[in-house]
């Protein structure tokens, strides 16, 4: 270690320029998880709020809550108790003069039911009608208020915003929640139609109609549009990037390695064991990147800290730790290369 700080501090630039180099492929590789991170959230924060288990979807539905319709004979059929929650979703689009019109999802809910019960509202109450809503606060930063009165498609009837909640968001567009009573007139539909899908807190939840069926809320998510393939090229994007930070490092460590051969033929042909040497190597190459990493991680919080709301971004220190963990376990890899040429020379060969 001693021999490692000794290089580093002769050789600045040198090594100042790896660390420069560690330093942008760490902070890439944060901001790329973080974004995966916040873009995922924003698909599920809802359905994470509702701490369901399983989800009760018509059978011809393709595991979508679009697609599914429960009528009221299926409803009838359905255990409701504490730990479920039959739920309406239908697209809308959210309309106020002087306001930006914003793409978001009605959820209809009953106020006799858990989700109804347990939601947790930064401002306002719960909806205590058909024509009164509670929004996502993504709508509050877009300048919609409380009490303001809102426009639901192009339904003549106007809503009111009753109250605000955070984490309100499925497939990245914000939530407005209503009474499940509502949702008929709002989604256009067949009144024999009473919502789109039961979630229960209950992992064993039967159902008995053989129209419907129970899927595990895991499997309801991985069948969310476009969240599979969009974790799938965030992991292989950051995945690509870990190795060519090997490969860079490797590179770079088995170039100064090379550059420095008459000096460690030296100082082999001096006594000194080739295990100091390879430790050395070791020791020099997790400096570098340890202090790149958290230079990185400093760059990190300061864009988090800056970052507009409206971006997409979830900076989660325990994932972020893990990255950091595995690029620096990706660094000692990248040293094994150098380390082989070390316990190949031959002072003899070298010195001449």
């Amino acid at each position: 270690m001693f021999l490692a700080l000794k290089e580093i501090k002769h050789e600045k630039l040198r090594y100042g320029l790896i660390i420069s180099m560690v330093v942008l492929i760490s902070y890439l590789i944060f901001i790329l998880t973080s974004l995966a991170q916040g873009l995922s959230g924003q698909n599920t924060e809802a359905i994470q709020t509702w701490h369901a288990q399983q989800i009760v979807l018509n059978k011809d539905s393709n595991i979508s809550m679009r697609q599914s319709f429960i009528t009221k004979q299926q409803a009838d059929d359905l255990h409701q108790g504490k730990n479920d929650a039959l739920i309406g979703q239908a697209g809308v689009v959210i309309k106020h003069s002087g306001n930006q019109n914003v793409t978001g999802t009605f959820i209809g809910i009953k106020p006799n039911q858990y989700i109804y019960q347990d939601m947790k509202l930064t401002s306002g109450h719960m909806p205590q009608n058909d024509h009164e809503i509670v929004a996502d606060t993504s709508l509050e930063n877009n300048g919609y208020k409380l009490n303001q009165w809102v426009q639901l498609n192009s339904i003549s009837q106007k809503y009111q915003i009753v109250g605000f909640t955070k984490n309100a968001k499925i497939n990245i567009s914000p939530i407005v929640y209503g009474r499940l009573s509502g949702w008929n007139a709002i989604s256009n539909l067949n009144p024999n139609f009473v919502g789109n899908a039961l979630v229960t807190k209950d992992s064993h939840y039967q159902v008995k109609s053989t129209d419907l069926k129970a899927y595990s809320i895991n499997d309801f998510i991985n069948n969310l549009p476009g969240y599979t393939a969009q974790n799938t090229t965030f992991e292989f994007m950051i995945g690509f990037l870990m190795v060519i930070s090997l490969i860079v490092i490797a590179i770079f460590l088995y170039i100064i390695t090379n550059q420095k051969l008459q000096n460690y033929a030296v100082l082999r042909a001096q006594g000194i064991p080739a295990k100091t040497l390879v430790i050395n190597t070791i020791s020099q190459s997790l400096i570098l990147v340890i202090s790149g990493i958290l230079i990185g991680a400093g760059l990190t919080y300061l864009t988090s800290v800056f970052i507009p709301e409206n971006v997409p971004m979830s900076f989660n220190i325990p994932v972020l730790s893990v990255v950091g963990i595995g690029l620096t376990l990706t660094s000692i890899l990248g040293a094994i290369l150098p380390v082989r040429t070390i316990l190949k020379i031959d002072p003899i060969k070298v010195i001449g």
